[in-house]
């Protein structure tokens, strides 16, 4: 735990020093473009990688993420990078929810990657994510919800935003985008504000104990949730196991190749979100996630007034 400690002091000191602040706007405009190249590069890869083996299986590729992530955060564990403690069925019991929420959440935008014809219009309302984070957060009493002036900020935005988005020409939207977008952005919400309750209640009520646990066992527990849960609704899904492993193409590296690399950096975008929700807060989070969303628009508008 000695790396966690020395987590902890480290952000005090930052929030302490006025000269360390000064830090924070480059680090997370830093933090935003790493987030912003990974998933480019990983669109990149499974648009190469999906359409050419013709692998369009979401649960398959939410579990393998999880599985992956799993045995990375283990052979951190094993060579100390990373502090991490047994699974605890108790932590698991209250990390219940945003598990099965993030996980169908998790289907849903794998879902519309494979499926490039229903993007549309979940591209069209992700920048609604960081407004609904609001609203789950003040819905769930979260013990330190985003100021009203915040709020405010992140309506205006998020609601300019999709405005604007809005204003182009949308191509053909199917029924099934009209009930699975809106619920993947709730479930998303709701997923980062109740992981992040969990881990507030669990430390404020161990706080210096050795029970206390680190964003890691958090993280942790919610993987192993996350990998139940999928591992069941993949047994339930058509696509099942059998059928998924029979239509690989196994003996070819170049397939093994695409697939670890999608996995890979799907989990160091999910590591990347998960530790804000964590460490900073929801909104935070979904801001991360949505950033690109967010922005563009204002960026395209801003490039047509420009050639005017």
């Amino acid at each position: 735990m000695m790396g966690m400690r020395w987590c902890c002091s480290a952000v005090k000191n930052v929030s302490s020093s006025y000269a360390l602040k000064l830090l924070i706007p480059p680090l997370c405009l830093v933090l935003v473009v790493i987030y912003g190249l990974t998933d480019k590069l990983r669109n990149f890869v499974a648009g190469l990688f999906i359409p050419q083996y013709n692998h369009h299986y979401p649960v398959a590729f939410c579990f393998g993420q999880v599985l992956v992530s799993l045995l990375v955060l283990n052979l951190l564990h094993l060579v100390t990078l990373v502090p991490l403690k047994r699974y605890s069925w108790c932590l698991g019991e209250k990390l219940l929810i945003p598990a099965i929420c993030s996980s169908i959440q998790a289907v849903l935008s794998m879902w519309v990657k494979t499926s490039n014809s229903y993007a549309g219009l979940f591209l069209l309302i992700l920048p609604l994510l960081p407004l609904v984070t609001v609203a789950c957060s003040f819905c769930l009493k979260l013990t330190s919800p985003p100021s009203a002036h915040i709020s405010v900020m992140i309506s205006i935005l998020s609601g300019t935003s999709v405005v604007i988005a809005a204003s182009k020409d949308l191509s053909h939207v199917e029924l099934l985008e009209y009930i699975y977008t809106p619920l993947a952005i709730i479930l998303h919400s709701l997923s980062l504000t109740c992981l992040a309750k969990v881990f507030h209640a669990v430390n404020h009520d161990e706080p210096d104990s050795k029970d206390s646990v680190s964003v890691f066992d958090v993280y942790y527990a919610q993987l192993v949730n996350q990998g139940w849960v999928l591992g069941f609704l993949w047994l339930l899904h058509p696509d099942n196991p059998w059928k998924v492993l029979t239509h690989g193409s196994w003996n070819s590296l170049l397939f093994i190749g695409y697939l670890l690399a999608i996995l890979l950096l799907g989990m160091v975008l999910d590591f990347l979100v998960g530790l804000s929700a964590l460490c900073v807060s929801p909104l935070a989070a979904a801001l991360l996630h949505s950033a690109k969303q967010l922005v563009q628009p204002f960026v395209l508008l801003l490039q047509k007034c420009i050639l005017i």
